[in-house]
Formats: structure tokens, sequence, C-alpha cells
């Protein structure tokens, strides 16, 4: 069977069932086959089981033959769907098959969460953007659901998703009324109460919108209309609602009706797939295996150029040479020096921006050392982060600085790649990060002189001359301005010493205020010519040009720059703001535009929900942290610290809770959490791992943070959060370093339940790292306390990790106990995921004893419990290794489709190194099936899979599986072996080792 992939099937169950491929309308042949797939698309990627199906079809008689009947019918679905190259697949799973297919596919499925996400967004008080999903959901509906299917059964569920369709009109209608829609709704509420006359609530909110129409007689007649009706159908009395809504109408104490909301200037955004716009639900699907070999990434780092640059063509073509390597057939290397506010960065980027595409088409990498700051970033932080951006996946980046900077060398080797670094503290920060090959160029920017950094070409900035100074103060307070205005504008460049920064300070002020001439500038600059004559020299001058600033500030708004500086982050999102003032309305990034009029704060960029991002510049943050001291009392400023960093706390929380389902295999300090805006948080959270990813500098520096300021708990509950993310991701140094600082702070506090957390988080690490006596001494401290304090979370997480060590070490016996024990403290602590895990895991062992049918059970178990919350990555781990069982059961074909699923999914998280693996699994399926060609054809993709991101032994075992079937191809097989072999005799794989070896004899 090949592997399903290519075109999208869609499916209808709303008004007629109905499949659309790509070449039309695809026909099912009436009866079975069709009560079959309407069973399965009311349940996608759900098990039906086959008693179920029978009982849908013949209820209470079924033939002798009936589940034979069943899986004939099933069969030519499946061949029906794979001929009319769909993306779903029809798989059997004991007791029964499952129909896997997107969300977007089905329109009962997309009707389900359009309405899920309209009634969340109507309780966070969004109510436009819910009546407009609302809308769109109910027009996915084209008559009753499954109309014309001949099926008892199936017709009570189709009722169940009809009654859904009026209570999402309901919802919807009562929304409108909440936004004051009443006079357009009565039409509408006219035809719905004829259509369905006992539904009492359509009849009180047409009663309603009657009423607030200024139409009362009508809005009574209308109640008598379905008193009437109630009465001679049902016998009955309307309900109290409708009772009382007539009483409030003849007492006249009915409220007045809401009024309309304010036109928005544009409509909000749509919803995020799979419950919105099938469209986007299109972009958004797996790409088929035939594609699944990744371009090479290409980074473009670089921030943002500015406008208004003022350039000096010849500084331009000096630094544009050095950087083409000037003819000498080496790394291109140029350092910008100079003292602050000189414009260094600023140069820098311009340059970089035009180099960019024609010199350096492989990329751009960028990255602030912070050489100025206590904490200057470290040329084994800054390697690694660059290997991750050239596509490295986080578990293959070394440890060792040596074997990054050399895996670095040789990612760069054949391409041409830009490096700018900014900012840094000296030479011996640099030296490791330039790359060997000479199509690559390296821009430094520093405030040393960089003297020992050998071949470089030096720039040192010093202040503008006066005709720059003069283009830079016209380009931002305009040319008109600064004409009428020419004696003026001199003076003032003079006054501010031709510093850009101070400049800039200046003439953001008179752009501000247009009222105010160039002159009175001047002057109010005189009157503080002690501050102004030191400008020019360093430090000091800079602190009296930010000051001129600074006090122009309504108290608002310098209140809130002195507080900003307490982020240590390198860029700030603009709940920040909020939590600082403890300010809770929808838009905080209006309380930080005031400090960007000024350029007390620069925009930094756009976050992908749709927020500004601000960054200060190192000098004004060091100027508002001298105002924080002196302005904010001790009490104040940890207040709003706490605050902060509860923001930070729980954004991070709910991102653990979105890729896990919930608040599953972690543990929580108490410490309390500051909430973002309900908006800011759904969208900047709608990929929760892309949002961990953004902001891991500033969540790893808030654990550091939080620590020396006395937040101990929240400084441990954070560290161990972040774990979801560096798990993923294979930032090992980085679930080091934050553990080790939170452990330090939990220690000195005494906090015994967050040092027992980060002695357990700390144990899991050590076993990816494969220290597993290190572990295990880290998992027993942990235990005993965890048993000390009977905290069932905390034993499971020890026993599971311990038995994993069990289990790698071979003794089966002892790890299958101790997931005994886990699983008994999982229940304890009602975590379902935690279940799951040790499920998955100990099926392994299960699987490798013989006792298929035993790990299948706990498969199922698992994968139920993933897909009921909805947690991906464990569900593609369990779908492996459910994969692995079916290939020691012989059932290759399900194998094959189990194995393309897990694909897809590796494939939309990103996690290349799970691709490989499962690209290595269908060549094995393949192989089990004797289809050689098609396994050497996914052989061959592990291969290049593995090697493109420098898996070098993952790549080398794909090589001896390729090897294997190319016995008759001696050539071939020699150069895969090669190489392999190295890998093996340097890795100490003896025994693959010995097998390359032998066919390589053999060749």
């Amino acid at each position: 069977m090949d592997v399903p992939g290519g075109p999208r099937l869609t499916f209808r169950v709303l008004g007629p069932l109905q499949v659309q491929g790509t070449a039309g309308p695809l026909r099912v042949p009436p009866g079975r086959q069709e009560v079959i797939l309407a069973a399965l698309l009311l349940e996608t990627n759900r098990i039906v089981s086959t008693s179920q199906l029978v009982d849908l079809i013949w209820e209470d008689n079924p033939p002798e033959t009936a589940r034979t009947q069943v899986q004939i019918c099933v069969s030519r679905l499946r061949k029906l769907l794979v001929d009319a190259d769909g993306e779903v697949a029809l798989t059997t799973r004991p007791p029964g098959y499952v129909l896997h297919t997107g969300a977007g596919n089905v329109d009962a499925a997309l009707f389900t969460g359009l309405v899920r996400r309209a009634r969340s967004l109507g309780e966070g008080g969004d109510r436009e953007e819910a009546v407009r999903l609302l809308r769109s959901a109910v027009t996915l509906w084209q008559g009753d659901c499954l109309t014309g299917l001949d099926s008892g059964p199936l017709a009570n569920a189709a009722r169940q998703l009809n009654e859904e369709r009026l209570a999402a009109v309901e919802l919807r209608i009562r929304l409108e009324l909440e936004l004051g829609h009443h006079d357009r709704l009565v039409g509408e509420l006219q035809r719905l109460t004829h259509e369905h006359p006992l539904r009492e609530k359509l009849h009180g909110q047409l009663i309603q919108a009657l009423y607030w129409s200024g139409r009362q007689a009508e809005a009574l007649e209308a109640f008598r209309t379905a008193r009437r009706y109630l009465a001679e159908e049902l016998g009955l009395e309307p309900g109290r609602e409708l009772r009382d809504l007539e009483a409030s109408i003849l007492a006249g104490e009915l409220p007045p009706p809401p009024a309309p909301p304010l036109v928005r200037g544009a409509a909000a955004s749509g919803p995020e797939a799979p419950d919105g716009d099938p469209a986007a639900l299109d972009a958004a699907s797996p790409a088929p295996i035939a594609e699944s070999i990744r371009h090479e990434t290409v980074p473009h780092q670089l921030p943002a150029d500015i406008a208004d640059f003022v350039a000096d063509g010849q500084r331009l073509g000096t630094l544009e040479k050095a950087l083409s390597g000037d003819g000498r057939g080496t790394v291109g290397l140029a350092a910008i020096t100079g003292k602050p506010g000189t414009g260094k960065s600023t140069l820098a980027v311009h340059v970089a921006h035009a180099l960019a595409e024609t010199g350096f088409p492989d990329g751009q990498l960028y990255c602030d050392l912070r050489g100025t700051t206590a904490a200057p970033a470290t040329p084994v932080e800054v390697l690694g982060r660059f290997l991750r951006a050239l596509g490295i996946p986080g578990q293959l980046i070394p440890e060792s600085l040596d074997e990054r900077a050399e895996m670095y060398r040789t990612r760069l080797s054949t391409r041409r790649v830009l490096v700018v670094l900014d900012d840094a503290a000296g030479e011996g920060q640099v030296l490791p990060l330039l790359p060997g090959s000479r199509g690559c160029a390296v821009l430094v920017t520093s405030r040393a002189r960089l003297t020992a950094l050998p071949g470089a070409h030096r720039v040192e900035l010093d202040v503008l001359d006066e005709d720059r100074a003069l283009e830079l103060l016209s380009r931002i307070v305009g040319g008109d301005r600064v004409a009428g205005e020419a004696a003026a504008a001199e003076a003032l460049v003079r006054t501010v010493g031709r510093l850009p920064l101070a400049l800039r300070i200046v003439a953001a002020r008179l752009a501000a205020r247009p009222h105010w001439t160039l002159a009175s500038m001047v002057q109010r600059l005189a009157d503080e010519r002690h501050r102004l004559d030191e400008l020019a020299h360093g430090e000091m001058t800079m602190r009296a040009s930010l000051s001129l600033t600074y006090e122009g500030l309504a108290p608002e708004d310098g209140g809130l720059l002195r507080l900003l500086s307490m982020a240590q982050a390198p860029t700030l999102p603009s709940w920040l703001a909020g939590a600082l003032l403890d300010d809770h309305r929808p838009f905080p990034s209006d309380l930080m535009e005031p400090l960007v009029d000024v350029q007390m704060l620069d925009v930094a960029g756009v976050e992908p929900s749709g927020g500004f991002r601000y960054r200060f510049h190192e000098i004004i943050r060091v100027y508002a942290r001298e105002q924080l001291a002196a302005q904010h009392p001790p009490d104040v400023r940890r207040a709003a610290f706490a605050r902060m960093a509860g923001g930070w706390m729980h954004l991070a929380e709910e991102a653990h809770r979105k890729v896990y389902g919930g608040d599953f295999t972690v543990l929580h300090g108490t410490a309390p959490r500051w909430r973002p805006p309900s908006p800011y948080v759904d969208d900047a959270l709608a990929d929760p791992l892309a949002w961990l990813d953004a902001e891991q500098a500033a969540l790893c520096g808030m654990v550091g943070h939080a620590a020396e300021e006395g937040l101990h708990d929240l400084s441990w509950d954070l560290a161990t959060s972040l774990v979801t993310l560096f798990e993923v991701r294979g930032h090992y140094d980085l679930w080091e370093s934050t553990h080790l600082t939170a452990l330090a702070a939990v220690r000195r506090a005494g906090n015994l339940r967050g040092t027992a957390a980060i002695r357990a988080s700390l144990g899991s690490l050590y076993m990816s790292r494969n220290q597993y006596d290190t572990a295990r001494q880290s998992l027993n401290s942990a235990l005993d306390v965890f048993q000390a304090l009977d905290e069932p979370m905390g034993e499971a997480l020890c026993r599971r990790d311990m038995a994993l060590i069990a289990r790698t070490n071979g003794d089966d016996a002892a790890a299958l106990e101790l997931y005994r024990r886990s699983l008994a403290d999982f229940g304890r602590a009602d975590d379902v995921v935690g279940r799951a895990i040790v499920l998955t895991q100990s099926a392994h062992i299960r699987m490798r004893q013989g006792e298929i049918d035993l790990a299948q059970k706990q498969l199922d178990e698992a994968l139920d419990i993933y897909e009921g919350i909805g947690y991906a990555g464990g569900r593609a781990r369990t779908l492996r290794r459910v994969g692995q069982v079916l290939l020691e059961q012989g059932r290759n074909d399900l194998a094959v489709l189990t194995f393309t699923e897990v694909l897809e999914l590796c494939r939309d998280s990103g996690d290349v190194i799970g691709e490989g693996h499962l690209l290595r699994d269908l060549g094995h399926a393949f192989a089990m099936m004797g289809r050689p060609d098609r396994a050497r054809d996914f052989y061959d993709r592990a291969v290049s899979s593995r090697e493109q991101v420098m898996d070098f032994s993952g790549g080398a075992l794909a090589r001896l599986d390729l090897a294997r079937l190319l016995t008759d191809e001696p050539g071939r097989s020699r150069k895969l072996l090669v190489p392999a072999v190295e890998v093996f005799r340097e890795r100490r794989m003896t025994r693959e080792l010995a097998e390359a070896e032998r066919l390589l004899g053999a060749c």
C-alpha cells in the first residue's frame, strides 16, 4: 500500500452527506457505505466500534455475516478515499475503525470549533467578533444534518447536531441583543418562531426585540401567540422566563435597550486554525511525503533599518569593502567602535541591510552580545542560538564551546552569511564566533577599540560633523522648519555636541511640539549650560541630555519609564506596562506610546499577535533606573516587580496548559500571578511553543531576576514550567542554568518543595544527557522530600524517570514496578497525561517481551487520553509505538498509515529529529512488505534528513539500513558504508560497526 498524501478531501454532514475531491464530487454508494462513512465522520479521529456500526445499519436484527459485511464496506470506502488522493486515512483500530482527517476537512468539526471559539470570545466581552464567528458557523449548514440517510440510531446523533445549530443561533441573537441590534432582528425572529414554535427562548428574544424597537403592543401580542400555541400543542403554560418578561413589560420595568457599539475602524482578526477560515486550514495542512526533505534554513535576523539614517559615503564604502573580503581571500571582518550614543549599532544595521541580499544571499545572523551589561552573552550561548537559526535541532547541539564552534564553522563552510555582533565586550567574546569560510563576513560593534581582533578593519565613530547633524535634524523635524531658522538650527546642533542620541532626543521634542521654535529650544538648553557642557564628554553629559526629555514627561509617563527599567528582557511586550502599573486596560500599548513619541522607548517590532514590542536604549535604561531608586520607595518597587514577574509566570503556565491540553505533569508554586488582557493571551499563545521560543531570553532572565529579588517560589515555578520548551527544543544548557539559579534561591529560603521540584527536573535533564548515575542521585533526593511532604505529583514524576533509567539499563522488572507505582501516584494526583506517558513507556517493555496485546491495550488507553485533551506531542510519540506494534504483528499496511500520520505531526511541530526517525520507520515497514524500491526511497530521505541537521549517528544508521538492501550494487553500498563505519567507530557503536564492516568487506 502506498502512503497517502496529496490534495485534500472535504466532507459535509450538515445537510446531505457529500464528499468533495479535487476532481469534483465523489460518489459514495448509497446504503451501508453511506451510513458507515457518516458514523465515522461524526466521530472523526476517534474509534467507532464494529458493534456500533452493525447497530447503525441493522438496528435490532443483524445477520450472522454482519461484521464481515461491515469489514467489506470499510475496505471499499478505504479504497475509494485512497484512490481520490485525499489527506485522509481510514484505519483499523480494535475494537473498530478510525477515520483520520483534519478538523478543517469536516464541516461538523469546523462548525463545533467556530461555536466554541465564539462562546469563549462572548464570555470575554468581544461580542462583535463572537457574532461574526457564529454567523460563519451557521452558513456551513445546507439543511438538517445527514438529510436522506436511512438509519434510526444515526438520526439521533444528527438531531443532536441540529440542536447545537439552533443553540448557536440563539446565542448569536442574544449577543446581538446585548449589542443593541434589536431593530434588525425582528424579522429574523418572526421567521424562527414560526419554524420552531416550541422554542421558548426564541419567543422571549422576539418579545425583547419588539419591545426595545418601540413596538410594545406587538411584543405583548407575541407573548399571547406563544402562550396560545403552547397550550394548544402541549397543554402547558409558558415558562417562568416568558411570564416574567410579560410582567416586566406590563409594569414598565423592562430595562432600556443597550446602546449599539461604536463602529470599529477595522474588522477583528479571524479565528485560529483549525476553528476558522477553511482557506487558512488549507494553508496549514501538512505537505505530502515527497516534500519531506526540508530546504536549508536561511536566517534573516537583522533588526529594522531606520528611515532617517544620515550616511557618510566614505565610511560606508570602507565598511562594504572590508566586509566583501577586500580581495584577500579571507573572512571579511570589520569593527565599529566609539563611545555611547555615537550610532554604532545604527550604522552596523544600515550597512548590513545594504549588503544583505546582494552580498550575502544565504542569510544574516544577528546577536546583541550585551557587552555593556552585567551579564554579557557567552560565546557558548551565542553559538547555540546561531546553530538553531541555521537549522540544527537543540538536541544535536554539543555542550562544549569547541564542539559548537566546529559545528558552526562547518555549517557556514559552503554559505555566504553576514554575521552582525552588536555591543561586544572584547575580543575574547568575538573570536569563537568567527566563521572559517571566506564567503562569510562579520561586523562587530563595541565601546572597546578591539585592537587585538586580527585582520579587522576598524572604524571609530565620533560625534557628527555639522552638516550631517543638520541633515539629521531636518529629517526629524522637517526641512522647511530648519531652513526657516538656520542660525538657530546651527546653534542647536552645537549645543548638544552633535551627539546623535542627544540630537535625536531634542529633535523628537520639537517634532512633537510644532508650535515651539528652534530658538526657544536653544534657550531652554542654555538654561542648563552646566549639564550641556558635559554633553560631548561622556556619561554625565548624557544624563543631562536625557533629563531634558524626562522632565517634559507627564507624571504617569515618567512613573512608567522608571518602572520599566526593572525589566531585563531584550525587548518589552506591551502587557508589561499594564502589569507594572496594575492597569488592566485592553490595549496596554497605549501606556507605552507617549514614551515612544519622545524616543525614550523604541518600537522594536510587531508580535505575531499584532501587538508592538519595545526596546530601551541601554543608556536611557540606566538613567531611568537612577530615577527609580530616587523616586520610588522599596515597597512600591517590590510590588511592581512582583506583578511583572507574575505576568511572565501566568503566560508560561498558560503556554504549558495549551501544549499539554491542561495543567498536567508539572508542579506549581504559590506565587501570585498577574493576568494580562485575555485577548492578548489568546493571540500570543495561539502557538504556545512559538511564543515560548520568542520569549526564551526574557523568561530565562526572569528566573534569575526573580531569584535576586527574593521571589524564590516564583523562580523555581517558572524554571520548571519552561521545561515545556527546553525538552522539545533540546535547550539543555538553558535547562541547567535556569534550574541551578532557582535551586540556589530555594535553598537559601529553605523552600523544601521547590528544592525537590528543581532536583526532580534536573534528574530529567541528566537523563536526556545520558548521565544516569547523576540523574538517579538527583531523583532519589527529590523523591525523599516528596514522600515526606506527601506530594503525589512529585513522587509520580520521580518514579517515572527512575523507571526509564532502569529500562535503559536493561532491568525491565524494576522498571515495570516503578511504572506501576508511578501510575498509582499519578492517579492520586488526578493527572491523566502523566498516566498516558507511563502507559506509553511501559508498553515498549511489554512489546519487547512479546506481550503484544497488553502493549496495544496500554497504547490505546494513552491515545484516548491524548486525543481527549488535544496533546499532539504525546499522541505522536504514542502513535509511533502503535506503528511498531503493528509491524510486530505483521500488519504492515496499517503500520505505514500510522507512521505517515506521525510524520505529518512531526512536520507540523517542526520536529526534524522525529521526522528522521519516521522516515526510517517507513523504510523498515516497506522493507518488511517486500517493497525494496519504496524502502530505499525512505532510507535515502532519512539519510538526507539526519545529515542535513548534522545528526551523523542517525544518518549512519540509515546508511546501514540502505546498504542492506543494495547487495546487488556494491559500488553504491561502499559509498554508503565508508562514512558510516567512521561514525560508528568514533561513537563506539560496536554492534553497528561490526555489521557495517561485514557488509563493507562483501562489497
